[in-house]
């Protein structure tokens, strides 16, 4: 009799155990039983990073300033400096500062001085073309030498493709301030930038002051013309 019911008992938990376990592989089906089955849940690895059209079509280079170019000061002439005395007055006159040695202070000689505070820029394709509307925001505090009017700042604006030139133009834009005792606001904006169209995201636009000028023709370096003397006989 005691053998007989350690076997029931035995039969029935090996039941209990088979049970138990079809239990667990009902309730985990997407990850198996024991683990054996169990679906891979890794995310599959990233696409090679190519633009696609649709990316390059919405595609509008970036417009920044660049160092040294986002203001524009201008001061009045200074002053002309003394004649220098001759003869005795000279020695007994006292020795003159080193004006390399003392910095100078050109605060009370400013007429103004221009900043750029924004940039944008809208873009448009046709033909092969890309063309830009970039657009500068600023403001211009007169200084102590204003006098109510119209200003003139040169603004540059270019598009570079790496060390490529594909669009530069200055322009002077002028504006016309009427009070001196407030900052005045002003929008410029270039919108004939035309360039080729990208086969890439790899266009940079530029727009700041450009302080640089022409070099004027030395007029003081006058070429001689020698007659020819005809040959005697």
């Amino acid at each position: 009799m005691g053998f007989r019911s350690f076997n029931r008992r035995f039969v029935a938990g090996l039941a209990l155990t088979g049970f138990m376990l079809a239990a667990a592989g009902c309730q985990s089906s997407d990850n198996g039983i024991l683990g054996f089955g169990k679906k891979n849940t890794t995310p599959p690895p990233p696409a090679d990073p190519k633009i696609v059209a649709s990316q390059l079509l919405a595609y509008c280079p970036k417009v920044t300033v660049r160092d040294g170019t986002a203001f524009f000061n201008t001061y009045a002439k200074a002053a002309p400096a003394p004649r220098k005395k001759k003869g005795a007055a000279a020695q007994n006159a006292p020795p003159a500062p080193d004006a390399a040695a003392a910095p100078q202070d050109d605060s009370a000689n400013i007429i103004y001085q221009a900043s750029i505070s924004d940039l944008t820029r809208d873009c448009s394709r046709a033909n092969g073309q890309l063309s830009m509307k970039i657009a500068v925001a600023g403001k211009i505090v007169p200084g102590p030498k204003f006098t109510a009017g119209t200003i003139t700042m040169p603004i540059r604006v270019a598009v570079m493709h790496g060390t490529d030139v594909l669009y530069s133009q200055i322009h002077q834009y002028q504006v016309q301030v009427t009070d001196p005792s407030v900052a005045t606001q002003f929008v410029f904006t270039d919108s004939n930038v035309v360039v080729p169209e990208p086969s890439a995201q790899d266009y940079q636009a530029y727009a700041g002051y450009d302080e640089s000028t022409p070099k004027a023709t030395d007029k003081s370096k006058k070429t001689t013309h020698r007659k020819k003397v005809a040959a005697s006989n």
